[in-house]
């Protein structure tokens, strides 16, 4: 076999037919081009809405879950032990919102390197007060460069600085819907009232706005030490622990060995965020499945063209294997020039996708509900144009190989006779 004549000869069948060949290249071309841009702009859009949430939310928070203790004095009464006992409105009892020892607790976390960082936080219920009205709402303290660091809190800080928390005391940092209702300005004084009817007056120093309209309607921020003061409580209050892994899929079996260790609650981020992993998953299929489809539907063409072709090349393939080429030979022609056509229309497809993606990327997209996006949102994650080129040569391969071999069987005695004839 003279591997360099028979691709020779099929770099002669693709230049005698270029103008099919240029149909079956563009028809690759469109497909990988709409596939790496679909997926891109949808993986993007995915980021962007998990993120609203996830980035949001720690991998574990520890916390102590406000709950009837489960062993009631029926139930081990020697008296009642072979009864069915049934309670009815049982109150929690004994059960604090604190986190003891929590300074502990952290320095423990921060010396597991399954641990990225961890943030505490106190949640406090408070009413804003505006006017005769009472607002009811919730100011989360924190400790501000931690929360900053794990969870991107200047980010979503629209106005003002998230620094200002730390820096100024007495300051508070309003969602924005909740900054709009109190007609509440940057340096205006608000005040807000504790359920134990304590009152204390906060500066604004800044707007935060997240993305979900009723979080921010009802949610603010202050200092560690604001919130702890507005309570009442002394410096070593918390009611929550935060904590980011290195690796998030090992939440839940690290919040499970948690709540053993330190005798608390824990609430792992698959299970608080469950809908919008299965959100995401479901996009990126449906993204997966067009692609795929419309690279599918690519190939049929390229089968039909290489069909047609073999049907107008009857002579010629009959003279090949007349003059010594063997049905291989034949095959091997048919399948480079499918080849052929899959990877220069697929590598005009990547760079067509991503100069699409591009445009996409600058397109402006401006909405109030989030105002830190600028733009539609791309991911240009280098494994779709690695799935992309392979799909295109892999679907090229199969168009290509039933015409191939149906060339690879034709008798060129009955060919050349029927011409004579």
């Amino acid at each position: 076999m003279n591997t360099k004549l028979i691709f020779t000869i099929a770099k002669s069948l693709l230049v005698a037919r270029w103008r099919q060949t240029l149909v079956a290249a563009i028809g690759v071309t469109f497909s990988i081009a709409m596939f790496i841009t679909l997926l891109g702009f949808m993986t993007g859009l995915n980021d962007l809405l998990d993120g609203l949430i996830l980035n949001r939310t720690p991998h574990i928070k520890l916390y102590n879950e406000l709950k009837a203790n489960p062993n009631q004095p029926i139930d081990i009464s020697d008296k009642f032990k072979n009864h069915y006992n049934f309670i009815h409105s049982v109150k929690p009892s004994g059960t604090r919102a604190e986190i003891y020892n929590y300074g502990a607790i952290i320095d423990a976390l921060k010396n597991d390197k399954r641990v990225f960082g961890v943030a505490p936080k106190l949640v406090a219920q408070v009413f804003y007060n505006v006017g005769a009205i009472d607002v009811t709402g919730v100011i989360n303290g924190i400790d501000v460069e931690a929360e900053n660091k794990l969870f991107y809190f200047q980010d979503y800080v629209t106005a003002g600085k998230f620094i200002d928390l730390k820096n100024t005391p007495n300051s508070i940092i309003l969602g924005k819907g909740l900054a709009d209702k109190m007609l509440a300005n940057i340096g205006d004084v608000v005040q807000v009232t504790t359920p134990k009817g304590d009152r204390i007056q906060l500066k604004v120093v800044g707007y935060f706005q997240s993305g979900l309209q009723d979080f921010d309607k009802t949610q603010s921020y202050s200092s560690l030490t604001t919130a702890q003061k507005l309570l009442g409580k002394p410096s070593n209050y918390v009611t929550d622990i935060q904590i980011k892994l290195t690796d998030m899929t090992l939440a839940p079996l690290v919040g499970q060995e948690y709540a053993k260790v330190f005798n608390l609650d824990a609430e792992d981020i698959q299970t608080a965020n469950s809908q919008f992993e299965t959100g995401s998953a479901v996009r990126s299929i449906i993204s997966y499945a067009v692609g795929i489809t419309l690279l599918v539907v690519a190939g049929f063409g390229i089968y039909n063209i290489l069909n047609m072709m073999i049907y107008e090349k009857m002579d010629s393939i009959a003279i090949l294997k007349a003059t010594g080429f063997s049905g291989k030979d034949v095959n091997i022609i048919f399948i480079s020039i499918a080849l052929t056509i899959g990877f220069f229309g697929g590598l005009a497809g990547l760079i067509s996708g991503f100069s699409l993606s591009v445009v996409i990327d600058n397109v402006p997209f401006n909405t109030a509900a989030l105002p830190t996006i600028k733009t539609y949102p791309i991911n240009y994650n280098p494994k779709f144009y690695v799935i992309g080129i392979i799909f295109s040569l892999i679907t090229t391969y199969f168009a290509g190989l039933f015409p191939a071999r149906k060339a690879s069987k034709i008798d060129p005695v009955v060919i050349i006779r029927g011409k004579i004839k």
